[in-house]
C-alpha cells in the first residue's frame, strides 16, 4: 500500500523521506527522521514505533542494520513490516516481511533506499533509485522527482491518495515537512506544488526561529 525512497546528501549532510500510498495520511504514520541520526521508513502493516525504536538505538551508537534487528526483535508481528533505514553515514538497512502484501520491492541506490508493496511493478522502485542517483539540487526536491518517477513507472497497483516529504538539517525541527493527506487523485502532483510554493520561503523561517530581529517581512497586515 506504500512505496517510499529514503535518503541522505553527504554535501548537507541532510535527510529525508519521500512516501506516498493508497492510506490516507501516509506522512503521519511512516517517516521518522533525526537531524544527524537517521532516516527510517516504516510501512506496509505499519507499526510507527519501529521508526522511533531504530533511531533510538541509531543514536545510542547501534548501525542501521545492528538498529533494524533490534526493533524488529520486540515486535512479534515482524512479518508484516516493511522497514528501510539510512543512517547519517549513509549506511543503509532494509526489511520486508514473510506477510508484505502483494508484489514489493526494495532497492539501494548511491545514499538512498527505496521500498514499496502492492505494486504495479518491481521496476517502480528501481525507477525511484534511478532517478535521485540522476538527480541534482535540493534534497527534497530529488526526493519528490524520485516519487514521481515510481508514479509514472507505475505507482501501486491501485490508486494513490497521500504522500508527504520531511527533511532534516541541523536543528531539532524538520527544515521540511508537507504533507497531502488525501485527495481523490495524484497527491504526488499535489505534493509537488506544494513544494514549489515552500521552497521560497524555507530559508525565510529558519531565520525567523533563530534570530527574529533578522526576520524578513511575514507579508501580513501590521507586518508588510
Amino acid at each position: 500500500m506504500t512505496l517510499s525512497i529514503s535518503a541522505r546528501c553527504p554535501e548537507s549532510g541532510q535527510l529525508g523521506i519521500a512516501i506516498s500510498s493508497s492510506s490516507i495520511a501516509v506522512g503521519a504514520r511512516c517517516p521518522w527522521l533525526q537531524a544527524g541520526t537517521g532516516a527510517v521508513s516504516s510501512q506496509n502493516i505499519t507499526l510507527p514505533a519501529l521508526g522511533q525504536q531504530i533511531l533510538a538505538q541509531l543514536e545510542a551508537g547501534a548501525s542501521a542494520q545492528q538498529a533494524l534487528k533490534l526493533a524488529l526483535a520486540e515486535d512479534r508481528f515482524s512479518d508484516y513490516r516493511q522497514v528501510t533505514v539510512i543512517d547519517s553515514a549513509g549506511e543503509m538497512a532494509h526489511f520486508s516481511g514473510s506477510n508484505t502484501l502483494g508484489v514489493w520491492h526494495v532497492a539501494q541506490g548511491e545514499n538512498c533506499v527505496a521500498a514499496g508493496n502492492m505494486l504495479a511493478d518491481k521496476a517502480v522502485i528501481e525507477a525511484m533509485v534511478s532517478a535521485f542517483d540522476a538527480s541534482s539540487g535540493e534534497l527534497t526536491s530529488r526526493l519528490i522527482a524520485a516519487l514521481q518517477a515510481g508514479i509514472a513507472r507505475g505507482g501501486e497497483a491501485g490508486p494513490v491518495h497521500s504522500a508527504a516529504v520531511k527533511v532534516v538539517d541541523d536543528y531539532t525541527w524538520p527544515l521540511v515537512d508537507l504533507r497531502v493527506d488525501w485527495v481523490d487523485a495524484d497527491p504526488v502532483d499535489a505534493l509537488s506544488r506544494l513544494w514549489l510554493a515552500y521552497e521560497p520561503q524555507m530559508e525565510a523561517y529558519v531565520t525567523r526561529a533563530l534570530d527574529p530581529r533578522d526576520a524578513p517581512s511575514y507579508g501580513v497586515p501590521g507586518d508588510e
